[in-house]
């Protein structure tokens, strides 16, 4: 497998791969800023090697960012899921996601491509993440949540059952969110409240 993005979220990503003995190859980077990432060696990205087979990740943890950069990229897009995480069969998972360790996701859950759902993450039944989401650390998703496109969901966020979440949102670490939020607003708090 290939990585694309150096920076801390890199990290991250080959622990998961680690965690299911996924061999990454190689890291590209645009401005790398380290010679190598827990001994991978990280190269400047030039141009994408027309001979690689492996499925790529990017492994970058800003959500524009990481659009812009598989957007970009011609390569098929692999999936890691860590061993620890616990994944409903009757759940679906887009390429180009990574599932960090203790993350529960349960049935008849829709995770999107190019996701990032964070270590201890709880998705409940039938919820909806659209692609280049990001899910952080032990936020906890009740039954039926729909997450729109790029969204970031903070750090021990909560969200009660049905709410519908815009595209582009930023939900603030421990904000409860307990009605819908449209496109584009920043929330913080309990309950949570848009303040931009």
């Amino acid at each position: 497998m290939i990585l694309y993005g150096a920076s801390g979220h890199c990290k991250s990503v080959i622990d998961i791969a680690e965690s299911i003995s996924e061999e990454i190859t190689r890291i590209y980077d645009d401005n790398p800023k380290v010679e190598a990432v827990c001994h991978i060696p990280v190269q400047k990205f030039l141009t994408e090697p027309s001979n690689a087979y492996e499925p790529w990740i990017v492994s970058i943890g800003n959500n524009r960012n990481r659009r812009k950069i598989a957007e970009k990229l011609t390569q098929n897009f692999g999936l890691l899921i860590h061993r620890t995480a616990s994944v409903s069969s009757w759940s679906t998972v887009g390429d180009g996601t990574v599932i960090m360790a203790n993350v529960v996701i349960n049935t008849c859950t829709s995770i999107g491509k190019h996701c990032i759902i964070n270590s201890g993450a709880v998705i409940e039944h039938d919820c909806q993440i659209e692609d280049f989401a990001h899910i952080s650390p032990n936020a906890s998703l009740a039954g039926g949540v729909t997450v729109g496109e790029g969204t970031h969901i903070g750090i021990g966020a909560c969200v009660l059952p049905e709410i519908k979440i815009g595209k582009w949102v930023t939900i603030g670490a421990g904000a409860v969110i307990i009605k819908d939020v449209a496109d584009g607003a920043v929330v913080v708090g309990n309950p949570g409240r848009i303040i931009g």
